[in-house]
């Protein structure tokens, strides 16, 4: 996972891992997100202290962590708070990262 920066998220697509160090939950959520990228061999998600960043969580009305932050084409799709297990953190990348799937 990528820290994130003032300019990445400014960008019209991100998935953003926002979690707190003190979060029992942040961190097993955290190890599905490291399993998928494990298994794709990239990066693919930015991550994001939230207490480090407290307007960016009232702007987006945060509710609580670990929370999976989904934009595309600059717009807010999904906050997901719920990540359940691998397989369903997938649904959503089929989604709205659907090029991780494709033959070369």
């Amino acid at each position: 996972m990528i820290k994130i920066t003032d300019n990445e998220l400014k960008e019209e697509n991100i998935l953003l891992y926002i979690y707190s160090p003190f979060c029992g939950t942040c961190h097993v959520a955290r190890q599905m997100l490291e399993q998928i990228e494990s298994i794709h061999k990239q990066d693919i998600f930015y991550e994001m202290n939230a207490s480090l960043h407290p307007e960016f969580m009232q702007d987006n009305k945060i509710e609580s962590v670990p929370c999976l932050f989904i934009k595309k084409d600059n717009e807010i799709k999904e906050k997901i708070y719920a990540f359940r297990s691998v397989g369903n953190i997938y649904q959503y990348l089929y989604k709205y990262k659907p090029e991780l799937f494709q033959q070369d």
